[in-house]
């Protein structure tokens, strides 16, 4: 079962949270998401654990937990969708000419 883990200390450590996951069955792995230039973390992890069972017993008694300063949100993790290349933050073609804040003004 692989599980999303939010809302996380930015301290928090992934022994600290295979620790705290450890306590309701084998964990198989855990990933701290970090950012790709700082390496600080982003505040949220995934966490897989093998057993089905196990991993809803984690999910169902650390929903809430507090864990550093901050109580964690576990869920399921969902897979991660497809995004198009261009999307919202990809630049793509915009088109246009570019300029021209001042079109048609006469000065």
């Amino acid at each position: 079962m692989n599980i999303y883990v939010g809302n996380l200390d930015f301290k928090t450590t992934e022994d600290e949270l295979k620790k705290a996951f450890e306590q309701y069955g084998q964990v198989e792995s855990v990933k701290i998401i970090t950012d790709k230039y700082s390496g600080d973390s982003k505040g949220f992890a995934f966490v897989e654990m093998p057993s089905e069972q196990e991993g809803k017993a984690a999910l169902d008694a650390l929903d809430g937990y507090m864990l550093g300063s901050r109580n964690i949100k576990v869920n399921e993790a969902r897979p991660r969708e497809d995004r198009p290349s261009g999307g919202p933050r990809g630049g793509g073609n915009r088109g246009g000419a570019g300029g021209g804040g001042n079109r048609g003004k006469r000065w």
